[in-house]
């Protein structure tokens, strides 16, 4: 529960969230990828941003079935992520999830095209290392349960900071709702809402196996 609340402070505390949403972004961009080639589309290349967004860039067909499950992926990515992650501690694998983590955070490296976004993956990567290498096995579990209470608790906060932004400008065209609603011809609210079913329902069947 200690590491809940922590990592409940972490997205409730302005001051902090500015700087850990970054690790969402990452979390973020990395699903549009991982999406963009698992349908068969060719990855270009992904760019962090230090305002904590970030752009994805991959070609294909600009319609379809792998386009719309690539603009999908971002949002529910954290979460999903996090869902995944909360699977592997209810099994006992803390340390074998900092590892995995690592990994993909190796394989997201080698994508980017910026340098604050190589900063910002070397630097996340450098803190679980840390964590996995020099933390005692009660401080590894620990620092697991606290990055997957983060992304579980982080992906839905996201999703109303997205609708919050297309309320105030009537629309953000370029966010992946109002993209999603191009290629499909349904709402962008109605893909918000999305976002949040999968989100709101990683946290919560994440979070019964971690109190479990």
């Amino acid at each position: 529960m200690a590491t809940a609340v922590a990592a409940a402070v972490l997205v409730l505390v302005p001051s902090i969230w500015r700087h850990a949403r970054h690790a969402v972004t990452i979390a973020h961009e990395g699903a549009h990828g991982l999406a963009a080639l698992v349908t068969g589309r060719r990855l270009a290349g992904i760019r962090l941003h230090s305002d904590t967004s970030g752009l994805t860039v991959s070609a294909g067909r600009p319609t379809g079935p792998g386009m719309v499950l690539t603009s999908a992926a971002g949002y529910t990515g954290p979460g999903l992520l996090g869902l995944g992650a909360a699977a592997l501690l209810a099994a006992g694998y803390a340390v074998g999830l900092l590892w995995a983590l690592l990994g993909l955070l190796a394989l997201l490296l080698v994508q980017i095209r910026n340098w604050y976004g190589l900063w910002s993956v070397l630097v996340t990567a450098a803190l679980v290392f840390a964590a996995t290498w020099w933390l005692p096995a009660q401080g590894q579990a620990a620092f697991a349960h606290l990055v997957t209470w983060f992304l579980l608790l982080a992906a839905p906060k996201t999703v109303l900071e997205l609708q919050a932004k297309r309320r105030r400008r009537s629309g953000a065209p370029d966010s992946d709702a109002d993209q999603l609603a191009r290629l499909t011809r349904l709402p962008g609210l109605l893909w918000v809402g999305v976002f949040l079913l999968v989100d709101g329902g990683a946290l919560l069947l994440g979070g019964r196996w971690l109190l479990g």
